[in-house]
């Protein structure tokens, strides 16, 4: 597992059907080291903190094995990193591997997979395909997010290397699939549900699923 490239870049004001909407999700990679603390990387920023950034969310990994999907998707070529809005372009760490609660070193950081990352109007309007979400979504090529547990240095080429593995836990892929792609039964939920890694937003999700089905049961 490798570190390709670290994207940052403050929210700014975009044009959006007429609309001025603030926005993060433009990245651009740099260079040498650079600081990761408990709730982003040092010249990054959230424009909205009500959904994005916080402690579970302080840094979003992306695997760079989805780039070659998507270009042949969206007929685009030479996507540059950074393009998905990740902070952490990554190799080696796909969705159906990489489980809620693992812990990585990065750099001089430790880092813990959190959760799935679900699109927004934003994503599809900065790769000019306002209508791709439902397929960002369904194709379960979400990335996932990082809680920073030891802040340090990372920088692009570091190795990454998992410390960290719960047996019981699931993986991003699964985590995805019961919060919004309605898979899953009662059971998957409440064994998800014992996982003491498991981030707030996810354990509220699956509670409310949960009792949904057992209601209709």
């Amino acid at each position: 597992m490798k570190l390709i490239s670290i994207n940052v870049g403050m929210p700014k004001l975009v044009d959006i059907n007429g609309h001025q909407v603030n926005t993060g999700i433009y990245k651009t990679p740099q260079t040498g080291k650079i600081w990761l603390g408990k709730t982003n990387l040092t010249g990054d920023g959230q424009a909205d903190l009500t959904v994005h950034g916080g402690e579970y969310q302080a840094a979003y990994s992306y695997p760079l094995e989805h780039y070659a999907y998507w270009e042949k998707t969206i007929g685009k070529s030479n996507l540059p990193y950074g393009t998905f809005g990740e902070n952490f372009t990554v190799s080696g760490m796909l969705e159906d591997e990489v489980y809620v609660g693992d812990r990585f070193t990065i750099g001089d950081a430790i880092v813990e997979a959190t959760m799935p990352r679900i699109p927004c109007f934003k994503f599809g309007h900065k790769i000019g395909k306002p209508d791709i979400l439902h397929a960002f979504l369904t194709s379960g090529r979400s990335g996932f997010y990082h809680k920073v547990i030891q802040e340090g240095y990372v920088q692009a080429g570091d190795a990454i290397v998992r410390i960290a593995h719960d047996p019981n836990s699931i993986t991003i892929r699964r985590a995805l699939g019961l919060q919004k792609l309605d898979e899953g039964d009662a059971e998957a939920l409440q064994q998800a549900l014992t996982i003491a890694q498991l981030p707030p937003l996810l354990r509220q999700v699956y509670q409310q699923r949960l009792e949904s089905l057992l209601a209709k049961a």
